[in-house]
């Protein structure tokens, strides 16, 4: 964690004092938000420009000295991914840690894959794109986290494919190097995003004739927007310990999930992660745990798919839910049941048995 020295020395305390000065204040009244006539209001607008042009270099100027105190070096687009790829992805947010982790498991089975990741979207800096865009790509999805209805595309589609037309019309990119660009959707209203999602992406751009403004994650049956992924795709670690605890809402389930989230994670080198799963209801539904353990850092920032724990902590929710969905060949299943050892067996659901 960062210490508050380290804090500290990133803020300029003159830049505090004068942006609290500028605040709206009765002992010093100010006029703001007045009407423009046509004559200046034209004029005035267009003074921004030289603002919005200085700020990628002083956002990239503030993630370098950053990197100097902590070690930690951020960019206003960070690539990952084969040197050489020829496919890539371009998105941003939490959705990146999830391309990252499947990137890097392709690319163990020869895939030359990769993603770029935005940590700036504006102002958008075509420099700074262009600077880590592998020049070998010949097909690029972009994805945005949200819908643009009646648009040409979403927001971050529109920017990529504008830079790029821009950097073909200047001579910054070769025509015969000029890659095919598709748009696509996914994770809205947090829906989740999977590395079979992020395969199925990479597996479209292979196409001749990729769909373009395509869904992920959904069976659109309505506009056949969506691409088809296979959900027992599967790339999770072994080392990473994966445990699902099926809960009632107020039962203590999620709060002592929590507890030992914390407590595991307090060991320097043990990493854990948790993701719980209840509706706005929450005191008398169900609750479902999602919790990983493991000895490296935890980039998966979706729901676990193969669990090798489940636990239930609720008897009824055997004949409601179909919990052993998720897990994994040679899973352990805790059963919270009012029968005895020797008695349970013949309590279960014969689908629970066969599992």
């Amino acid at each position: 964690m960062l210490d508050k020295d380290q804090i500290r020395s990133m803020i300029r305390e003159d830049l505090v004092y004068a942006h609290r000065a500028r605040g709206l204040n009765p002992n010093a009244p100010v006029i703001r938000g007045t009407a423009q006539n046509p004559d200046v209001y034209f004029q005035g607008r267009e003074t921004v420009n030289p603002y919005y042009t200085a700020a990628p270099a002083m956002v990239q100027s503030i993630m370098d000295r950053f990197a100097e105190l902590t070690g930690r070096q951020y960019r206003l687009f960070d690539y990952v991914g084969d040197d050489q790829a020829e496919r890539i992805i371009v998105i941003m947010g939490s959705g990146g840690d999830t391309v990252s982790e499947t990137v890097d498991y392709l690319r163990r089975q020869g895939e030359r894959v990769g993603v770029l990741q935005v940590h700036l979207f504006r102002p958008f800096s075509l420099e700074h794109f262009l600077q880590v865009l592998p020049t070998s790509v010949k097909a690029m999805a972009v994805l945005d986290r949200c819908k643009e209805p009646g648009g040409s595309g979403e927001p971050l589609y529109q920017d990529v494919v504008t830079v790029l037309a821009e950097a073909l019309a200047q001579g910054d990119i070769n025509p015969s190097n000029y890659p095919r660009v598709i748009g696509g959707r996914y994770g809205l209203s947090s829906k989740e995003f999977t590395p079979a999602m992020v395969k199925a992406v990479f597996d479209e751009l292979k196409k001749p004739k990729p769909k373009n403004h395509f869904t992920i994650g959904i069976n659109d049956d309505v506009g056949h927007t969506s691409l088809d992924y296979d959900p027992d795709f599967n790339i999770e670690s072994d080392a990473v310990v994966r445990a699902m605890f099926f809960g009632l809402g107020a039962d203590g389930t999620v709060g002592a999930n929590k507890n030992s989230i914390k407590i595991s994670g307090e060991d320097p080198d043990f990493h854990a992660q948790g993701y719980f799963v209840y509706d706005s209801k929450k005191s008398g539904s169900q609750t479902i745990s999602h919790l990983r353990f493991g000895p490296a850092p935890i980039r998966s920032p979706y729901l676990i798919q193969s669990a090798n724990f489940i636990a239930c902590h609720q008897y009824i929710f055997l004949d409601r839910t179909d919990m052993l969905r998720q897990a994994a060949p040679g899973a352990i299943f805790l059963l919270n049941a009012p029968h005895g050892k020797d008695a349970i067996w013949d309590q279960l659901p014969r689908s629970v048995q066969q599992r």
